[in-house]
């Protein structure tokens, strides 16, 4: 069961849904139930809700179909509650550049919702604005791991996803829920990065998996499960191989289950993404974004070591 506190933060807290705006709630047929939660709490706070149901999408990022995508111009506030993520659609694109407030909740489950979505999002807010300041002064960040990460990114031109830490009241805001997360696109990077934690459709890694990266494009992807990544990415395209993200995890309640959609939040962590680009500003038009979760980073902005095997040494 859904708790109720959990709904009424997310349209209280972070969303601030207010009587004389309209709600969407856009699901497809895995996460309909949950969805519906949502639905019958918005029918007593909006003074129009509805519930949109859709097959899932067949990979993240790939586009709703076009009746979704014009709903989604229509209403104020919207949830998009599906297995897979519309976070980096087109859709979703247009439907903030018309000042509408989206929060997607892409592979959310029941329990997700009931510890994750009830939290502080005014200490999130103040946590997430520090930490992206302190990135749009820096030039260069370099991640380094015991298990064999070591990488360096640029983050010239690049806008910056979840500075308001879930706090989604302003016109044209967006993010994921449970929210919890500071990411950019950068402009170029190379090294290594090493996959141990998680990785969409392969949950938690029984193995790590290490992604060699050149001119901010993988080039070669090694040990466990590699294979079935590479499958994926050559379905999409050449495109697909680019690094697309750094995000750096800021929710206390989030832990590490097998879903990115927590596991990426989790503090103590990183994620970096390959794929589509274009909610940072980028050009990178692929129906793919791909996020591999690595555990107990070092983390340099420029000289300044700002998290320590995990530790954050700026909170």
């Amino acid at each position: 069961m859904i708790k109720k506190e959990a709904i009424e933060a997310v349209f209280r807290d972070s969303l601030k849904l207010k009587p004389q705006e309209s709600c969407l709630i856009l699901t497809d047929t895995i996460k309909e139930n949950i969805a519906r939660s949502f639905y019958e709490h918005a029918l007593k706070l909006s003074k129009r809700a509805e519930l949109m149901i859709i097959k899932p999408t067949a990979e993240h990022s790939a586009e709703p179909p076009k009746e979704a995508a014009l709903k989604m111009l229509e209403y104020d506030v919207q949830l998009l509650i599906t297995e897979k993520s519309l976070t980096h659609t087109r859709a979703r694109r247009q439907a903030t550049s018309r000042g509408h407030r989206i929060a997607t909740m892409p592979g959310i489950t029941e329990d997700t919702v009931n510890r994750c979505l009830d939290i502080d999002y005014l200490a999130l807010e103040e946590r997430s604005k520090k930490l992206c300041s302190l990135l749009k002064a820096t030039e260069e960040v370099k991640v380094i791991t015991a298990s064999g990460t070591d990488i360096k990114f640029s983050l010239e031109g690049s806008e910056f996803f979840g500075q308001n830490g879930g706090s989604f009241g302003l016109p044209k805001a967006f993010g994921n829920l449970p929210e919890g997360e500071v990411s950019f696109s950068p402009s170029d990077c190379e090294g290594v990065y090493v996959v141990d934690l998680s990785f969409p459709g392969l949950g938690i890694l029984e193995s790590p998996i290490t992604f060699r990266v050149k001119n901010c494009f993988v080039y070669k992807i090694e040990g466990g499960k590699s294979s079935q990544i590479i499958e994926r990415l050559d379905k999409a395209g050449p495109l697909a191989y680019r690094v697309a993200e750094l995000g750096i995890g800021l929710n206390p309640k989030a832990r590490v289950i097998g879903s990115i959609l927590e596991d990426e939040k989790v503090i103590s962590t990183v994620h970096i993404a390959v794929g589509n680009n274009l909610s940072y500003g980028r050009d990178n038009d692929v129906p793919l974004h791909l996020d591999g979760v690595i555990s107990k980073p070092d983390i340099y902005l420029d000289k300044e070591k700002i998290m320590d095997k995990g530790d954050f040494l700026i909170f």
